[in-house]
């Protein structure tokens, strides 16, 4: 690929019209995940000048119902922009996104760094490096993507569709993450349930393969980081007024609302 920068640009501009999503890589000669991630490097720094530095980074694709969800069968990465960080109880405005979904997940925030030259890493030296962890939903824009064309570079190169995360409350202690239950209400019923298990075996095992691929590129983890680490169940896209709430068991909850129309 020769001018990521280009690609980046024209994302962006894609973005501000409010263009429906479109698998672009073959176009731009994006021919692997190098490529991909390059691209969204760049994207990703057009996007900081309204969006804020980044503070983190969201998983995607690491549940088996996700990845048939995208005929995707591998993990992807987007960096998350301090401007898109919301607390729990947060309304949201439909309108501002192409069209916005909701996806339910285990948060973890990195208490020390993960030095690129200390890759790889296993599992138990990831553990060690999480200080807190908590319910969390993430805030994608597919702009209206038609699944059935979906393509891995693509979606990387367009930050993995990051739009935002809500956050609820952190904990510094937490039951076993492979048997913790994440349970989905829309408005006060019960829409969805998953497990920790459910995102590669374990919420840490996502957090492992993003300090490797991070290291991989020359970069790490910070102490500090946010990471969302990939949805238990499958996207929920509101297309009405209405309240969301995920609650991990011994772990918390966040609620958020989406705003669709008036």
């Amino acid at each position: 690929m020769d001018n990521p920068d280009a690609v980046a640009r024209d994302l962006l501009s894609k973005h501000e019209a409010g263009a429906p999503f479109r698998p672009f890589a073959a176009e731009w000669g994006i021919v692997g995940l190098e490529d991909a991630y390059a691209v969204q490097r760049r994207f990703v720094a057009l996007l900081e000048a309204r969006h804020g530095h980044p503070v983190g980074y969201k998983i995607g694709l690491t549940s088996a119902r996700m990845q048939a969800m995208c005929n995707i069968d591998q993990p992807i990465g987007g960096v998350v922009l301090a401007d898109r960080v919301h607390r729990s109880g947060a309304v949201l405005d439909a309108a501002e996104y192409g069209r916005i979904g909701l996806e339910y997940e285990i948060g973890v925030r990195l208490g020390s760094d993960l030095p690129a030259d200390g890759a790889p890493y296993d599992m138990d030296r990831i553990a060690s490096a999480v200080d807190a962890v908590c319910a969390a939903v993430e805030l994608v824009d597919d702009r209206k993507a038609d699944y059935r064309t979906l393509d891995v570079l693509s979606l990387v190169a367009d930050n993995s569709w990051n739009a935002g995360i809500v956050l609820g409350e952190w904990v510094s202690s937490w039951p076993d993450l492979t048997t913790v239950t994440g349970t989905v209400f829309r408005d006060g019923r019960e829409e969805d349930r998953g497990t920790g298990k459910d995102v590669l075996g374990h919420p840490f095992a996502p957090l492992t393969w993003l300090a490797n691929r991070l290291a991989a590129a020359g970069q790490q983890l910070r102490a500090g980081d946010i990471v969302l680490t990939g949805s238990l169940v499958t996207t929920r896209f509101p297309t009405q007024t209405e309240g969301h709430a995920f609650v991990l068991d011994g772990i918390g909850r966040v609620e958020v609302a989406v705003r669709v129309g008036g």
